[in-house]
């Protein structure tokens, strides 16, 4: 506390810091009475709290000055010489450099409830930055007290027992021994979970000691492939008997408290294999003469609050969840099959309860205005985006063909005017095809593909965004605590690394002005077309920031909104359940809306929750496709891929290959007779004598030599030149030299891929 009569700037920041690890409030009356200020003094205090706000980092908490987010998932792993808790992040991508140095702080007197973690476990944690790539966390949740566990290969020695082999990439090369007796019944082959011993001591052949809690099936299988992600996340698989209890008891909701829309011929158009569909669409012309060329949209949403109620064993499962997750051969969901595949899910010809959004479009795309209701509909067809575009395109089929003029047609008249708003607004436009996994009967890939992008997609991606910026509204208008999907803008240092890639290509980086999703489509536009197109798309991606859900609203840079929600997958995110819960109440649609004790720290704390969900879902996604298209080319070693530097580092290149995304390690001592410097600001590695010179985004041809399918990792070496450039007969500074090392050894390489989702 400051001695004289007004505090500074530090000080209360301190208090305000200490106030909050406390868990108590720190507005402007406690910091007049904890410094004891006059009276006088409430209209200085305001104004310099004003200032301190200002000076705050763009984006707040969301996400730290060097990109990483503020909340994510720890794994502790030990401890200091002073004592004190390391941990290291539980989903890393190594193109995002080096691991980052993370201490976990306890305090010395905790209050009651808060979280004391140990060794071995996964917490859920607030980062603050305390250097260079080093940081303190401070536990808010502890996720798993159990022993830590391994997901890996057994490999039977001949007289019982044997040893574990660790599929995760980071722990490459580690083995654990399995003694006689311990196998759990695991055979030569067999995917397994293994429990760490509790002793620290290295076991026989210097090994650490473990026991199999689980055989997970034939690691020949490719089915067995979504297992590792799943085990390894820690992803909820089982849904509890009270939980299934409750969906099996469920009946479905009838027409009392709803307004009967079930004559509206809404329709749902999803992917062609969607088991659930939570979303119908419905467009017609404004029949208002003051509203020429104008439409009434409507998005209707399965009412899923009408089935799962807060505080039940429904309701802390699809929390704990967070969100569905999606493999190429199985969902794990957020809800159980009874709630997400049946009663909430929009089946043709059947009654089902939704949340509706009527929304009047003018002719040149505003929004003039919208309302939301309580619906009962019936969906008059369930369409894919193929079956829906080929009947626009002339091509209709038997279902599509009674619905072309009354249905489809309106509805793609509709998207034209919501096209012109969204070129008007300029939302960033990146380029990215996803691959796509076709698989046969047993789970094998039979081939990668990238489907083809159809207004059909983006019609229906431009009503939900639409409807989604409407619950938003509607929300902050009742003055109501929400769950935002919040996307902020690209920090200072990720900026500052696209602007080095940008030169590198002769491009520059405007140095002044407010960032703008405009400013990347222009880079993106003088790029469309040439050899860099793929990857400077690539790099933009990474150089924003991650989306997330918060009850602070920062905007959402990437789609170019002040105000957006998630409100239209409330089977599959509870985000958007909570966004439902919350327009029931405020909107007085019912009584299943929020609960009446639900607190802004609630929902800071919710937030912060699905928010590291979602961030485990997509690495298990992730790591499931890598392991899955290492599956497919394991047998073509030797063959040649045509692909692009999707990486640079000091040891070596992240590939990606051309025709299947497949990500692919070249470790540098492979590449050629010389030794090559890493150089930072052109993402380069350049031979020192000869001047051949491997780039981010140069196209490459490379040869695969080895497959390791578990891990999901491939190895190339490089059969094509590179770029000429000026020797570099020394290393500077930011530059390292690296020489041919030797072979490289046995076992897992390094891979990595980056995401983002709105």
């Amino acid at each position: 506390m400051s001695k004289t009569p007004y505090p500074n700037k530090h000080d209360i920041i301190r208090f305000i810091a200490a106030e909050r690890e406390a868990g108590r409030e720190a507005g402007k009356r406690e910091i007049a009475r904890a410094f004891t200020l006059p009276q006088g003094g409430r209209v200085w205090l305001k104004q310099l709290l004003r200032e301190i706000e200002a000076e705050r980092p763009s984006g707040r908490e969301a996400a730290l000055d060097d990109g990483m987010p503020s909340v994510m998932l720890l794994d502790i792993t030990g401890r200091d010489r002073d004592g004190e808790l390391v941990a290291v992040p539980a989903e890393w991508d190594q193109r995002h450099g080096a691991v980052p140095s993370i201490t976990v702080t306890v305090p010395r007197r905790a209050l009651p409830g808060t979280p004391i973690p140990g060794v071995g476990e996964r917490v859920l944690a607030r980062l603050h930055a305390r250097g260079e790539n080093h940081f303190e966390a401070r536990a808010l949740k502890i996720i798993a007290r159990e022993r830590p566990t391994v997901i890996g290969v057994f490999r039977a020695y001949p007289d019982g027992g044997g040893r574990v082999e660790a599929v995760d990439k980071k722990a490459r090369g580690k083995e654990l021994l399995i003694q006689r007796g311990d196998e759990g019944g695991a055979v030569d082959g067999d995917l397994v979970s293994v429990t760490l011993a509790k002793t620290s001591a290295r076991a026989g052949l210097g090994l650490m000691r473990g026991r199999v809690k689980e055989r997970l099936g034939s690691v020949k299988s490719e089915r067995a492939v979504s297992l590792i992600a799943i085990h390894a996340h820690n992803i909820p698989q089982e849904f509890s008997a009270a939980a299934i209890a409750e969906a099996e008891a469920v009946q479905p909701a009838g027409p009392d408290g709803r307004e009967d829309w079930r004559a509206l011929p809404l329709l749902t158009i999803d992917p062609a294999d969607a088991k659930d569909h939570d979303d119908a669409v419905h467009a017609a012309p404004d029949e208002d003469a003051s509203n020429p060329g104008g439409f009434v949209l409507t998005v209707a949403i399965a009412d899923v609050a009408a089935y799962v109620r807060p505080g039940s064993a429904l309701d802390r499962e699809a929390l704990e969840r967070g969100n569905s997750v999606y493999f190429p051969d199985r969902v794990v969901p957020m809800l159980p099959e009874r709630i997400s595949n049946d009663l909430c899910s929009l089946r043709a010809n059947e009654d089902r309860p939704a949340i509706a959004v009527r929304i009047t479009l003018a002719a040149d795309g505003r929004k003039l205005r919208h309302g939301f209701h309580r619906i009962l509909m019936r969906s008059v067809a369930k369409l894919s985006y193929q079956q829906a575009q080929a009947a626009i395109d002339g091509q209709p089929d038997d279902v599509t063909a009674p619905l072309l003029v009354p249905v489809l047609r309106p509805l793609w008249a509709a998207y034209a005017v919501l096209k012109t708003a969204r070129d008007e607004r300029q939302p960033l436009e990146l380029d990215l095809p996803e691959r796509k996994l076709v698989l046969d009967a047993e789970g094998r890939v039979l081939r990668v593909t990238i489907p083809e992008r159809l207004d059909a997609h983006r019609l229906i991606e431009e009503c939900m965004i639409l409807a989604n910026v409407c619950a938003a509204e509607s929300l902050e208008r009742a003055l109501s605590g929400l769950m935002y999907r919040v996307h902020d803008e690209p920090s200072i240092e990720k900026m500052r690394g696209l602007s080095e890639v940008l030169a590198s290509i002769g491009q520059k980086l405007p140095k002044a002005g407010a960032l703008q999703p405009t400013l990347f489509n222009r880079i993106l536009g003088s790029v469309k077309g040439t050899e860099h197109e793929t990857f400077i798309n690539e790099v933009v991606l990474r150089s924003q920031a991650q989306a997330l859900y918060s009850p602070e609203n920062l905007g959402h840079f990437g789609l170019n909104l002040r105000k957006y929600a998630h409100f239209t997958s409330p089977i599959r995110r509870y985000a958007d359940l909570i966004v439902h819960r919350a327009l029931i109440t405020h909107l007085k649609l019912g009584k299943d809306g929020l609960p009446p004790d639900l607190s802004g720290k609630d929902l800071v704390r919710i937030g912060e929750a699905i928010s590291a969900a979602e961030r485990r879902a997509m690495a298990a996604e992730r790591e499931t496709v890598d392991r899955l298209v290492a599956h497919f080319l394991a047998d073509q070693i030797g063959a040649t891929f045509d692909g692009r530097i999707a990486g640079v580092t000091r040891s070596g290149l992240f590939v990606k290959l051309n025709d299947t995304g497949a990500d692919g390690f070249v470790p540098a001592a492979t590449i050629g007779a010389d030794y090559y410097a890493y150089d930072e600001a052109t993402h380069s590695l350049t031979g020192a004598r000869h001047g051949e010179s491997f780039r981010l985004g140069d196209v490459i041809t490379v040869k695969l030599v080895e497959a390791a399918p578990v891990a999901g990792a491939l190895r190339f070496e490089i059969v094509s030149q590179g770029r000429k450039v000026k020797p570099l007969r020394s290393s500077g500074e930011g530059s390292k030299p690296i020489g041919r090392a030797g072979r490289p050894g046995k076992g897992p390489f390094p891979g990595a891929r980056a995401g983002r989702r709105r």
